[in-house]
C-alpha cells in the first residue's frame, strides 16, 4: 500500500513538473517577443517616437517584466517542491549581507517615511557557508512584505544567534550552530489564525476580492521551501496593530568559525556602506565630515621621460596620501575623483600605472576597469585596486596587479607601490606553461611569441612547483590533466607554499569540469578556458591581459586577434545566423535584434526546415535553436546536426522556455554549446554570441 502511494506521489510530481514546464514555455514564448520589441521601441534609436509613445513602450516592458517575475515565482516553487532546485554553497560575510540590505532597501524604506536599522550581534562568526542567492531571495521577501504592510514606525533587521527559548521542531537545527536573520516591522500585524495560512501557496492574510494589497501569495511559500532547502526554517511572531517579526533560522553548512567582535563588524558594515572612509594614521581613519575639494596634480609638468601614475579616488585625504607616496617614489601624478574623468585621463595620457577605488560617485571602479581593459590603448596599463570593497579575486580576474582592502596600513601602501614599480620596470615578462602534451606546448609557445615574453614550458606538475619556488613568473598557464599530479593538486601545493608569491593563473584544459570543480578552481585561478576551436585566441587574449602586453607592439596578425575579440560590433558584421523557431513572433523580434547588428538571419520554421536551411546555405556561423517545436523538436534537430562531421564545430545556442533543472544538461547532451532561457534578453544574447562567434 505504501509503495503504491509512493508511486502515485512520484507520478503526480512528474506530471506537475511537466505541466509547469510546458506552461512556462507557453507563457514565456509570447513574453519573449513582447519584451524584446518593447525594449527596441523605447530605446527609440531612429528618434521617430514621441515622449508619450516611449512612455507607453516602457509601460508595456515593465508590465511584461512583472508578469515574467510572477512566472518565475511559480517555477521557483515547483522546482523546490519537486526536488529540482540546486543549492550552491559558498562563504558569505555577514558584513556583505548587511551592506547589501542597506544598499538595496534603505531608500525604499525611507521613501515611506520609516526608520531603518541593521544590527549584527556580538561574537558571531565572520561568515556563513550557505547559498547566497537563496538567502537573499528569502530576505528580499521579508523586507518587501515589511515595506508593503508598514505605513509608520520602523523596520529593523537583526543578525544573531537564536534566543534560548526558540524551538526547532520543523528543521532539527542545533541552537549553538544556528543563525537568526530577523526582519521586524511596526505594520498592521497578522491575526494568529492566519499565521499558518500565509505560508501556503497562493494564500494571503487578506485574500478577498476587496483586498487592499496585491500580490500572488507565493512569496512566503517560496521562502519557506527555500529555507527548508538550506536546512533551516522560518518562524513568525505577530500581533495585530503592533507589527510582525519574520525570522529565518539557518546553520553553517560547513561550520566555519573565524570570529569578529561586534565593533569590528559594525565598522565593516559602515565601511562597505559608505565605501570611502579611510584617512591617515596607521589605519587611516577619520570621523570628520568629508569635504569636497579639487586636488591639483602634475599634468602641467610632465616630461616625456617621467613615470606617471593615475590615481582614481574620490576621498580627498586618502588621495593626498597616495600623491605624497607617489612623489616620494619619483612618480608624476594625475588625479581623477570620478570614474569617467579617470577614463578620459587614461586615454589622453597613457599613464604607467593606475590606482583605482571602487566606490566612485559616478560609475564604480568595476565599470572603469572593464572599460580600461576593453580599450586597446589602455588595456596594458597595470591597475592596482585600493577599496573598502573586499573583492580580491574579482579584481584579479579582470587583470588587476593587486588589491588592498581599506582601511589600509602604511605597510600595505608601500607594498602596493613596490608591486607597481616591479611590474612597470619589466620589459620582458616571464610566462610558465604547464602542459603534458608536447604538441600543445609547442602550439602555445608559437601562439604567445617571444619578442616581449620569456616562456618556460614544462610537462609535469612537480617540475612546475619547483620552478615556482625558485623563480618569479608573471603568469602561469596550467593544464589540469598532468601525468604526475593533477592540476588541482598543484594549485593546492602552490597555495600552501609561502615562498610562492601570487601570480595570475589561467586554467587551459580539455577536461569537462563540473560546477563544483569550477567553483574550486575559481578560488585559485583568474581564468578558466576549455580547449576548443576558439580557445587559442582567447588564451592569447588572457595571457596578453595578465602580462600587460602593449597591443601596438605586437605583430599585426596578433593585433587582429585582439581587435576581433574586443571590437564588440565589428564581430557581428556579415555573420550568418540560422534561427530555428516555430513562433513567428519570436522570429520577428530576434531577427530585428540580429539584423540591427549587421548579421544575416536565415529562418527555419521547425526542426525539419532548419535542417533543410542548413544544407542549402554554406558557411552558417551559428545556430539559434528553439526546443519546443512541432514534428521535430530542438533536441532531435541538434542530434541530427551533430551526426554530420562537417557540423561538429558549428556553435549551437539552445533557446527554451522550459526553465526547469536539467534542461541545460539535456540541451548540452543533445549537441548545444550553450543555453538561454526565454524570454531572451537581447543584451545577454549578444554577449553570448560574442563568445561563440569570434574566431
Amino acid at each position: 500500500m505504501l509503495e503504491e502511494r509512493a508511486q502515485e506521489l512520484e507520478i503526480s510530481s512528474k506530471y506537475k513538473s511537466e505541466f509547469l514546464a510546458n506552461m512556462s514555455h507557453e507563457l514565456r514564448t509570447p513574453l519573449n517577443s513582447l519584451l524584446i520589441l518593447s525594449k527596441i521601441l523605447f530605446q527609440n534609436k531612429d528618434k521617430n517616437l514621441t515622449d508619450k509613445q516611449i512612455e507607453f513602450a516602457q509601460t508595456i516592458h515593465a508590465a511584461g517584466t512583472e508578469l515574467l517575475n510572477i512566472i518565475n515565482e511559480i517555477l521557483d516553487l515547483a522546482k523546490v517542491e519537486s526536488g529540482k532546485a540546486d543549492v550552491n554553497v559558498e562563504k558569505i560575510n555577514f558584513t556583505d549581507i548587511a551592506a547589501d540590505i542597506q544598499k538595496n532597501y534603505k531608500h525604499l524604506v525611507e521613501d515611506k517615511g520609516l526608520k531603518f536599522k541593521i544590527q549584527i550581534a556580538k561574537g558571531l562568526p565572520k561568515s556563513v557557508n550557505t547559498d547566497e542567492q537563496r538567502l537573499k531571495q528569502i530576505i528580499k521577501n521579508f523586507i518587501s512584505n515589511a515595506i508593503k504592510f508598514t505605513n509608520k514606525g520602523e523596520i529593523n533587521i537583526s543578525i544573531k544567534r537564536p534566543d534560548r527559548d526558540v524551538s526547532f521542531s520543523n528543521s532539527g537545527l542545533i541552537r549553538e550552530n544556528a543563525f537568526a536573520i530577523s526582519v521586524t516591522d511596526t505594520g498592521k500585524g497578522i491575526p494568529k489564525e492566519k499565521h499558518r495560512v500565509i505560508f501556503e501557496a497562493f494564500q494571503q492574510e487578506d485574500g478577498t476580492t476587496s483586498r487592499k494589497y496585491g500580490g500572488t501569495g507565493l512569496g512566503l511559500s517560496i521562502a519557506k521551501e527555500m529555507a527548508r532547502l538550506l536546512g533551516g526554517e522560518i518562524q513568525l511572531k505577530s500581533e495585530v496593530g503592533k507589527g510582525s517579526t519574520f525570522t529565518l533560522f539557518i546553520s553553517d553548512l560547513k561550520g566555519d568559525e573565524d570570529k569578529y567582535d561586534s565593533d569590528e563588524i559594525e565598522a565593516e558594515v559602515t565601511k562597505k556602506r559608505e565605501s570611502k572612509s579611510i584617512q591617515k594614521t596607521e589605519y587611516l581613519k577619520s570621523k570628520e565630515p568629508r569635504v569636497i575639494e579639487q586636488l591639483p596634480d602634475d599634468r602641467s609638468d610632465i616630461d616625456a621621460n617621467d613615470r606617471m601614475i593615475l590615481i582614481i579616488e574620490d576621498d580627498v585625504k586618502f588621495a593626498k596620501i597616495l600623491i605624497d607616496l607617489a612623489h616620494e617614489r619619483k612618480f608624476k601624478c594625475l588625479i581623477a575623483q570620478q570614474g569617467r574623468k579617470g577614463l578620459q585621463l587614461a586615454e589622453d595620457y597613457k599613464p604607467d600605472a593606475i590606482i583605482l577605488d571602487i566606490g566612485l560617485p559616478d560609475i564604480d571602479g568595476w565599470k572603469v576597469m572593464e572599460k580600461l581593459k576593453d580599450n586597446s590603448d589602455t588595456r596594458h596599463i597595470p591597475v592596482h585596486f585600493m577599496s573598502a570593497s573586499d573583492k580580491y579575486m574579482e579584481a584579479m580576474r579582470m587583470g588587476a596587479i593587486g588589491f588592498v582592502s581599506k582601511p589600509v596600513s602604511m605597510e600595505g601602501l608601500e607594498e602596493a607601490f613596490t608591486r607597481i614599480e616591479d611590474i612597470i620596470s619589466k620589459t620582458i615578462k616571464n610566462l610558465l606553461v604547464v602542459e603534458d602534451d608536447e604538441n600543445q606546448r609547442k602550439s602555445i609557445l608559437e601562439l604567445i611569441g617571444n619578442n616581449d615574453v620569456r616562456t618556460t614550458a614544462v610537462e609535469s606538475g612537480r617540475e612546475a612547483f619547483e620552478l615556482l619556488k625558485t623563480n618569479t613568473y608573471d603568469c602561469m598557464v596550467l593544464d589540469l590533466g598532468l601525468d604526475d599530479i593533477s592540476g588541482f593538486e598543484l594549485l593546492q601545493m602552490i597555495e600552501g607554499e609561502k615562498t610562492i608569491t601570487h601570480i595570475p593563473i589561467i586554467i587551459y584544459t580539455g577536461k569537462d569540469i563540473s560546477r563544483q570543480e569550477e567553483a574550486k578552481l575559481k578560488k585559485h585561478a583568474e581564468s578558466i578556458i576549455i580547449k576548443g576551436v576558439r580557445s587559442p585566441d582567447r588564451l592569447f587574449d588572457e595571457v596578453s591581459l595578465f602580462l600587460h602586453r602593449i597591443e601596438s607592439n605586437l605583430p599585426e596578425e596578433k593585433q587582429k586577434i585582439l581587435r576581433m575579440i574586443h571590437d564588440k560590433e565589428m564581430l557581428f558584421q556579415g555573420k550568418k545566423i540560422l534561427l530555428v523557431d516555430d513562433d513567428m513572433r519570436n522570429v520577428f523580434a530576434l531577427s530585428n535584434v540580429l539584423e540591427e547588428k549587421g548579421m544575416q538571419v536565415i529562418i527555419g520554421k521547425d526542426g525539419k526546415e532548419g535542417l533543410d536551411m542548413l544544407g542549402q546555405n554554406s558557411k552558417i556561423d551559428l545556430v539559434l535553436m528553439d526546443i519546443m517545436m512541432p514534428e521535430m523538436d530542438g533536441y532531435e534537430t541538434m542530434r541530427r546536426i551533430r551526426k554530420e562531421d562537417k557540423y561538429k564545430n558549428l556553435p549551437i545556442i539552445a533557446l527554451t522556455a522550459k526553465a526547469m533543472k536539467g534542461d541545460r544538461t539535456k540541451c548540452i547532451q543533445a549537441g548545444a554549446n550553450d543555453y538561454l532561457s526565454k524570454p531572451v534578453d537581447p543584451d545577454k544574447l549578444l554577449s553570448l554570441l560574442r563568445v561563440w562567434l569570434y574566431r
